[in-house]
C-alpha cells in the first residue's frame, strides 16, 4: 500500500504497458460527454484530462502511473475481427466481428456509454447489427448496458457462465442497497475528479452512471470444453465459477488464436472480497483456473484480452502473464493458510505478510484494485470467519456504545483529540484514525471531531497505491466535512424485468421488517399461467412455496401475470387484478414491508 521509495524494485524504465494500452488505436467519441435521455451527463472523457500531468504529491506516483494508463479512451483493435470500447466507464466492451453482424462482450455498466461504444465502432467498422451478447460474469459493469447495444424486442442469443442470473440478482438486488452505497466509496464516481479527489479505481477510472438494464441470458454454458458457435465464430469455453465472480467463464477463439480472460486475469491484484462487499472468493480455485487455461489455450493464443485493461500479445508474454497471476493468488491463498496454522489472525497475518519479489515487482501484480491487506484478510475469512478465537472479540460493543466508552476511558473528548493528534504528528495516522472513529461516533455533533478524522482520512488517502482504499478514505472525508453523498444509482431498478418470479418474491421477503410482523398470520395465493405460488407470513418471515397445490384456501388468492405482479411492486392497483378473498390481506402484507436506504450512514452513526 505504499509509496514509490518503498519499493525500489519497480522498473519505472519499463514502458511496455504504455506501449500496449496505445497499440491498436482507431479513434475515439467526438462528444466527450456522453448523457442520458434528461441530458444529464453519466460519462465526460475529459474529466481525466488531469492525468497527462506528472503525479502530483497527493496521489502515490504507482497509482498515478495505472491511472494514466486507464485514461487512454476510445476503439481499438485486439486482432482480426476482434475490437475493444476502453476507457468509456469502469470496464471494457469487446466486439467480435461475426457473419452478418456483431458478437458483444459486456456491455458495460450502464445503457447510454454503451450505446455510445457501439456506435464508435460502428462509425469506423460500418453498421453491423449485434446478432449476440456473451457476459463474462455475474458483476453489474459487464451486463448493465446491456439494453444500449440490443434493440428492443430483439431475438438473439445472450451467452452467460451456468448461475449467471442467481448470482446477478443476489448481489445487485438482495444486497443491492448496501453494496451500491458502499459501492460510492468504493468507485468514488461523485468525488471530484483531479489530483486531490478521484484518480481511478486501478481497475479502471470509475463507472459511469447511466442506466442499468438486464436480459436475462438464452444460453448457459454449463461445462469447460462446451463449444458454440454464434454468427459463425467459434467459440470454446472455460467455467471458472468461484473466482472473481461466483459465476465466470474465460473462453477462447480458435480461429482468431485470441483468449478472453474476463476478469481472472488484469493488469493488478484483483480483490479476493472487495471493499464494497461480495461473497469471498476461492484463491485456491482461482489459481487452479489459470493453470487451467494455460493449458487449455495459451500455446494456441497469439492476444489475450479481458474484460478491463489492455490485451497481452505473444505466446510467451501471455503465458508469462496468466503464470504470474496464478502465482499470485496460490501464494496469498497458501502462505495465508500456513500463518493462520501457527496461530496467527487475518491483521497479523496482513502486516507480516511479504509477497515474493518476482511478484512484488511486477507491475501487473500491485494492488491497484486488490491489496495484499485485505486479500489476505479475506483468506482468513473464507476460512475460520468473522471470529479470530479470542474471547474478547465475541461479544465487543456496538460502534457508538464502542466509542463512548473509548473516549471515557482516554479522559473525554478533548483528550481523545489531543491524543490522536500526537499520533498524528508522529506519523501515526492508522491509530490517528481509530482513535477519532471512536470520537466521531461517541459525539457525533462535534464539528472537531469530524473535521480532524477527515484529515487523517485525508492523509491516508493521498499515500495509498490501492485505488478502491484512496476512494474510501477521500469520499469518508468528504462525508465528514459535507454529508453524505448521494448513490448515483437505483440498485436493480433496470434489472426487475429480468428476475425470475422466484427472485422477486425474495425481494419481497427480504424487505419485511420482522418485529412489526411478529403477530401478522396471513396467506396468499399468487396463481400465474404456468404456475401458482403461496406466501405465508408466519413469526415475521415471509415464507414462500412455489408451486404450491391448490387444496387449502389462502387469506386471498391473486390471478395474474409475471408483469402485473412488477406493476403492482410499482405501486399499482390490486383491485385491477382478478382475486378471490380479502384484498385487505394484500395490504397488510405491504404494512410491513420496510423500504431500503440507499443513503445510510457509514463513517458517523
Amino acid at each position: 500500500m505504499g509509496f514509490i521509495d518503498e519499493h525500489p524494485g519497480l522498473d519505472w524504465a519499463d514502458r511496455t504497458d504504455f506501449e500496449n494500452v496505445e497499440r491498436g488505436f482507431i479513434g475515439t467519441v467526438e462528444d466527450p460527454k456522453i448523457r442520458n435521455a434528461n441530458g444529464d451527463v453519466v460519462w465526460d472523457t475529459e474529466r481525466f484530462a488531469f492525468l497527462s500531468a506528472d503525479a502530483p504529491a497527493t496521489v502515490n506516483p504507482s497509482l498515478w502511473r495505472q491511472s494514466q494508463l486507464l485514461q487512454k479512451h476510445g476503439l481499438f483493435e485486439v486482432t482480426d475481427g476482434i475490437y475493444q470500447v476502453r476507457g468509456l466507464d469502469l470496464s471494457n466492451m469487446t466486439i467480435v466481428e461475426g457473419d452478418t453482424g456483431v458478437i458483444v462482450i459486456d456491455p458495460l455498466v450502464s445503457n447510454e456509454v454503451a450505446a455510445a461504444g457501439l456506435a464508435l465502432y460502428r462509425a469506423h467498422r460500418g453498421d453491423r447489427p449485434v446478432t449476440a451478447v456473451i457476459y463474462t460474469h455475474s458483476h453489474v459493469d459487464h451486463f448493465g448496458g446491456v439494453e444500449g447495444v440490443v434493440p428492443d424486442g430483439a431475438q438473439i442469443p445472450i451467452v452467460a457462465p451456468a448461475g449467471f442470473l442467481e448470482h446477478a440478482v443476489s448481489e445487485n438486488v438482495y444486497a443491492g442497497t448496501a453494496m451500491f452505497r458502499r459501492g460510492m466509496y468504493h468507485t468514488g464516481a461523485a468525488l471530484p475528479a483531479g489530483p486531490e479527489g478521484l484518480v481511478s479505481t486501478g481497475l479502471g477510472l470509475t463507472a459511469s452512471t447511466g442506466t442499468v438494464s438486464l436480459l436475462p441470458p438464452t444460453l448457459d454454458i454449463t461445462e469447460t470444453g462446451q463449444e458454440e458457435t454464434l454468427d459463425g465464430v467459434r467459440i470454446v469455453f472455460q467455467l471458472t465459477p468461484g473466482t472473481e465472480a461466483p459465476a465466470e467463464m474465460n473462453f477462447f477463439f480458435p480461429d482468431r488464436r485470441a483468449l478472453c480472460l474476463a476478469e481472472n486475469a488484469t493488469h493488478n491484484l484483483h480483490n479476493l472480497v472487495t471493499l464494497r462487499g461480495a461473497e469471498v472468493r476461492d484463491a485456491r480455485g482461482w489459481s487452479r483456473y489459470l493453470n487451467e487455461a494455460i493449458r487449455l489455450f495459451a500455446a494456441d493464443a497469439d492476444v489475450a484480452f479481458a474484460s478491463h485493461h489492455w490485451p497481452t500479445w505473444g505466446t510467451d508474454a501471455i503465458v508469462e502473464f496468466i503464470s504470474g497471476q496464478r502465482d499470485l493468488y496460490a501464494y496469498l491463498h497458501d502462505q495465508t493458510l500456513r500463518l493462520l496454522n501457527v496461530g496467527f489472525t487475518g491483521p497479523e497475518i496482513a502486516e507480516q505478510f511479504t509477497l515474493p519479489p518476482a511478484l512484488e515487482n511486477a507491475w501487473h501484480a500491485r494492488g491497484y484494485y486488490g491489496s495484499v491487506s485485505h486479500n489476505v484478510k479475506a483468506v482468513y475469512q473464507r476460512y475460520l470467519g468473522w471470529f479470530d478465537g479470542n474471547p474478547a472479540h465475541l461479544w465487543e460493543l456496538p460502534p457508538e456504545q464502542a466509542g463512548a466508552a473509548y473516549v471515557d476511558a482516554i479522559g473525554g473528548l478533548d483528550a481523545t483529540l489531543a491524543k490522536a493528534a500526537e499520533h498524528v504528528a508522529a506519523g501515526d495516522l492508522r491509530f490517528a484514525a481509530q482513535l477519532l472513529s471512536h470520537a466521531v461516533f461517541a459525539e457525533p455533533g462535534s464539528a472537531e471531531a469530524k473535521r480532524a478524522l477527515a484529515d487523517v482520512f485525508e492523509q491516508l488517502g493521498y499515500g495509498a497505491e490501492n485505488g478502491t482504499w484512496r476512494n474510501f478514505y477521500l469520499v469518508g472525508a468528504h462525508e465528514l466535512r459535507n454529508g453524505v453523498l448521494k448513490t448515483a444509482i437505483a440498485p436493480g431498478a433496470g434489472m426487475a424485468a429480468a428476475l425470475t418470479i422466484d427472485q422477486i418474491f425474495d425481494t419481497i421477503a427480504i424487505r419485511v421488517d420482522g418485529p412489526r410482523a411478529w403477530d401478522e398470520r396471513l396467506s396468499i395465493d399468487w396463481v400465474f399461467p404456468e404456475t401458482r405460488y403461496r406466501t405465508t407470513l408466519s413469526n415475521g418471515a415471509l415464507i414462500v412455496e412455489p408451486d404450491a397445490p391448490a387444496n387449502d384456501h389462502a387469506d386471498l388468492e391473486l390471478r395474474l401475470t409475471k408483469p402485473q405482479l412488477l406493476g403492482l411492486l410499482a405501486g399499482g392497483r390490486a383491485e385491477e387484478l382478478d382475486h378471490t378473498g380479502d384484498l385487505a390481506v394484500l395490504q397488510r402484507l405491504v404494512g410491513v414491508l420496510g423500504d431500503p436506504d440507499p443513503d445510510f450512514d457509514i463513517v458517523t452513526p
